[in-house]
């Protein structure tokens, strides 16, 4: 194989390897950020869970108090039903009893209602701060897996870099220029294998002198249709797919 065209093979796959480690650059701490905010916001499932019992106990205590209240007004009444003398006193003194009963009965069924709300409100939140703690363990494990990757991006990053520069320094300034611009205009992909006679990327049919050429390894050819520069791998032409690859222009 040419010695140039085995550079630029090695300069593609090293320029793949860096887009790749800025991508997880940029995309790890993404993910750190959306793993933080399920985790505020399993916390906050917590706290709106507190905040709805702490008002369900605070109703509660409202209506005890308000029964309290009542049970004394309404023990007043009745001892007051025993000392009066006349029908018409009787009778006005019956209605404030059945109307306090009235309004006892009322409190008592809300406290009933507020009793049920706390079962499911403890159960609620019984079940917010398991879910808390599981997202907690899940998070912190799977954030301190992502900040390795993150080291292993920024230490894959600085190497193929040094090896790109050193690689470059190697090849003629005009065939560097040559890859870049191809790179530049096809998605970072500047190098491609040619296969069943056709560019693996862009998947068009190679004229056969250029497939020719290109079987040869022996100089840079490009392919007519998207300018790649193509090379030949035996190794590649033996292997059988397992499905038509997608044009890449």
């Amino acid at each position: 194989m040419h010695p140039d065209l085995e550079r630029l093979i090695r300069l593609q796959a090293l320029d793949t390897q860096a887009a790749d480690a800025r991508k997880a650059q940029t995309s790890i701490p993404e993910t750190q950020q959306a793993l933080d905010q399920k985790l505020e916001g399993a916390r906050s499932t917590v706290a709106a869970a507190k905040e709805k019992q702490a008002a369900n106990q605070a109703d509660r205590r409202a209506l005890e108090k308000d029964l309290a209240a009542l049970n004394t007004r309404l023990s007043r009444y009745k001892d007051q039903l025993m000392e009066v003398k006349t029908n018409r006193e009787y009778t006005a003194m019956q209605h404030e009893i059945e109307t306090a009963q009235g309004e006892v009965k009322r409190l008592e069924d809300q406290m009933l209602e507020k009793m049920l709300e706390a079962d499911e409100l403890a159960a609620g939140l019984k079940a917010a701060e398991a879910a808390l703690k599981t997202a907690e363990q899940k998070i912190v494990k799977e954030r301190a897996e992502l900040d390795v990757q993150l080291l292993e991006a920024g230490t894959t990053l600085d190497r193929t870099l040094k090896e790109r520069a050193a690689l470059v320094a190697e090849l003629p300034a005009s065939v560097v220029g040559t890859y870049e611009s191809i790179a530049r205009s096809r998605k970072g992909v500047a190098v491609a294998i040619a296969k069943d006679e056709r560019c693996s990327q862009c998947q068009v049919r190679l004229r056969p002198q250029v497939f020719v050429q290109v079987r040869m390894n022996s100089g840079i050819v490009q392919c007519d249709s998207c300018q790649r520069i193509l090379y030949f791998s035996p190794a590649a032409a033996a292997a059988t797919p397992d499905s038509v690859s997608q044009p890449t222009q």
